[in-house]
């Protein structure tokens, strides 16, 4: 059987060292580049054609936009975040970017490996202590309406495919050459039509009724 290649991506050379040297031990793993920073995440990404990027998300360049352009020139590659943050605007970020899982990095090497192989076989991996606050964000979604799903206009549906690729409201706006106060109208627009409170929401809620 093939090895699980694997491309660690963190500024912090000492915790990828140490990291790679452990994962390197598995018969099944091996790691096949290192990358500090977003720009040679997405370069390194594209030579070795990795099966898994291990993905910090607070470094130079950031780990979501890595991670979105990753899996835009790479489809066949998964991408795993591992990082100290558990703040929801990374989580969120990285769910939308495409992410296929998300450890903190207190986590024990053998729950990585685990995520690895699991992340690897085609499912996804979520941190346990982040579980109960995407539970309680789903619980949390309106129920969806029994009526014709709510009509978008070209530019509408246009903003909110560029969302849920995870662009920011000034990288829509550079994408679109639109002024950036212009994306920020569209951007509300598309929210309330949904009924949504957040950019996740929206995009939740429009993958439900097939827009």
């Amino acid at each position: 059987m093939e090895p699980i290649t694997l491309l660690l991506v963190d500024d912090h050379t000492l915790f990828r060292e140490g990291l790679a040297s452990l994962l390197m031990e598995e018969p099944d793993l091996r790691v096949v580049a290192h990358a500090r920073n977003a720009d040679e995440a997405i370069e390194l990404a594209v030579r070795y054609r990795p099966r898994v990027v291990l993905m910090d998300v607070r470094m130079p360049g950031g780990g979501v936009m890595a991670t979105r352009e990753i899996l835009r020139r790479c489809p066949g590659t998964r991408v795993i975040m591992l990082t100290v943050s558990d703040q929801d605007e990374d989580l969120w970020g990285a769910i939308a970017a495409g992410a296929h899982g998300y450890l903190l990095k207190d986590a024990a090497v053998e729950e990585v490996i685990a995520a690895i192989r699991h992340v690897a076989a085609g499912k996804a991996i979520l941190d346990p202590s982040l579980t109960p606050r995407v539970l309680a964000w789903l619980a949390g979604l309106p129920t969806p309406p029994v009526t014709a799903p709510p009509v978008l206009s070209s530019r509408e549906r246009e903003i909110l495919a560029l969302m849920a690729r995870g662009l920011t409201n000034k990288e829509i706006a550079a994408h679109l050459g639109l002024a950036l106060p212009t994306v920020k109208f569209y951007a509300r627009r598309v929210l309330r039509k949904l009924g949504a409170r957040s950019r996740v929401e929206a995009i939740a809620q429009a993958r439900r009724l097939g827009l």
